[in-house]
């Protein structure tokens, strides 16, 4: 089994990697069939189920969809340019994506939410369509958005898992147990573990190079994030808090008066600031998943500016770490709101902050492990419900208590020999069957729990 660290953390945009990035993906895969194809295309049109459905407006879905027909992927998104295109395409009822000829596409007639009927392979399901000249379809081909920006056709999925081109890997670690395993064996560490892995799929420079830009959009999204209020987008009028709580802690320092709890205002305040830039709309990175992006770079950022003796060579084994961890947990259970509620995402994300932090910090192999499963043990049964299916209520907050989660985690789990009771794996399959077995309502369709008992305006 091999997810890169590229899989796991994808730079792109807010407010949801399944539910904006994930469908703007898939829209850009459909248009190189179409580019494949020896058909000669007039239109396009597309339907939204289940959770893309129910909560598509609030996560942006529509508008996604529609620009990645146009031509738009999360990595190079710009919203200026976007923003240009949309108002063309209301106004003349086309898309004009590269390689292809002007295709007519109305978005209030050819984007349709379809709320009666879900697709059997995942909640997030999509089906694009093109069209002849007599508005017959001719190539018709139906998506999964599974979770952190990950695209799956149905038969891709129906494919299974283990479907996995490429060079072998040397430490193809499927479980914990085997990551384990193989750390003990090698005397490697994991990061040093996942790195060969890496690099025996490409190219180390472009990886050194690729694993600093992440972390310089992580941080970027945290200053931005710090340095911003105002009210976010989407009619709940929730107000930005991360500038007013940072500009309250910067100027508290030095007075010998704080308790030693602040340092918990720091990790949340780092965590909100990416989280009101995803729902603003903003560039950041998966970490695993849009509504859990800022779990992991509040705890990095932690580490970097309040831990003595870090240091940013540590960066890498951080997120080298933390992506093992990630490739884990959805590899056997999900890290999909819409199909395991937010234990899959927040959960994950302190998981793998956990882990990482554990790391750079000396941790043995089986003391990151240890950091990994009290983190995610501790998240089980978390449900997704979105107030207005916008990713604001709870998910600012829930990011920045995730991250104090995950550092008390990785403190514990450094306070032992590695040595527990519960295995991660175990909490990898509890967190999978519980999932299974939440009520729809509360995976991310805001139908049930805080989405119905909070008023919506």
């Amino acid at each position: 089994m091999f997810l890169s660290v590229f899989d796991m953390f994808k730079v792109g945009i807010g407010p949801s990697s399944s539910h904006t990035m994930g469908p703007m993906v898939a829209a850009a895969r459909f248009l190189d069939m179409m580019r494949a194809s020896p058909f000669e295309f007039h239109g396009v049109k597309g339907s939204l189920h289940g959770s893309l459905a129910f909560t598509g407006v609030g996560h942006a879905t529509d508008r996604a969809t529609i620009l990645g027909l146009a031509g738009f992927v999360p990595d190079s998104y710009d919203n200026d340019k976007a923003e240009e295109a949309l108002a063309a395409i209301h106004a003349t009822h086309t898309v004009t994506p590269e390689g292809l000829p002007e295709l007519a596409f109305d978005p209030k007639r050819d984007l349709v939410f379809d709320y009666d009927h879900t697709l059997p392979g995942h909640a997030n399901g999509m089906i694009l369509m093109a069209t002849d000249a007599q508005g017959d379809v001719i190539l018709r081909q139906v998506f999964y958005s599974v979770g952190g920006g990950f695209v799956l056709t149905e038969e891709e999925l129906a494919q299974g898992k283990d479907s996995n081109d490429g060079p072998p890997v040397p430490y193809p670690f499927k479980s914990a147990a085997e990551m384990l395993e193989m750390a003990a064996a090698s005397g490697k560490s994991i990061a040093q573990m996942k790195r060969a892995n890496e690099i025996a799929r490409g190219c180390e420079v472009s990886f050194a190079r690729g694993t600093a830009r992440l972390w310089e959009v992580m941080n970027n999204c945290i200053e931005r994030g710090l340095a911003t209020d105002g009210i976010l987008p989407g009619g709940l009028n929730v107000r930005r808090r991360a500038k007013g709580i940072h500009d309250a802690l910067v100027a508290e320092r030095g007075m010998n008066l704080n308790a030693p709890h602040t340092i918990n205002d720091w990790m949340s305040v780092y965590a909100m600031a990416v989280n009101e830039e995803n729902a603003a709309g903003g560039q950041v990175v998966t970490a695993p998943t849009n509504g859990a992006a800022g779990t992991l770079p509040a705890v990095l950022r932690y580490y970097l500016d309040h831990v003595p003796g870090a240091a940013p060579s540590h960066v890498e084994d951080f997120l080298l770490t933390a992506a093992a961890i990630g490739g884990l947990v959805k590899y056997n259970a999900s890290i999909s709101g819409a199909e395991a509620g937010c234990q899959a995402e927040v959960g994950s994300a302190a998981a793998m902050a956990a882990a990482g932090l554990c790391a750079v910090m000396g941790g043995t192999p089986e003391q990151v492990e240890n950091a990994a499963e009290i983190a995610l043990e501790h998240h089980l049964g978390m449900t997704c419900d979105p107030v207005k299916g916008l990713v604001q209520v709870p998910c600012i907050e829930r990011n920045g208590l995730a991250a104090i989660k995950a550092v008390s985690a990785a403190s514990l789990a450094l306070r032992g020999d590695g040595k527990h009771f519960v295995p991660l794996d175990a909490v990898i399959e509890t967190m999978r069957q519980t999932g299974a077995d939440m009520h729809e309502k509360y995976k991310e369709t805001s139908l049930g729990g805080l989405a119905v008992n909070v008023p919506n305006c």
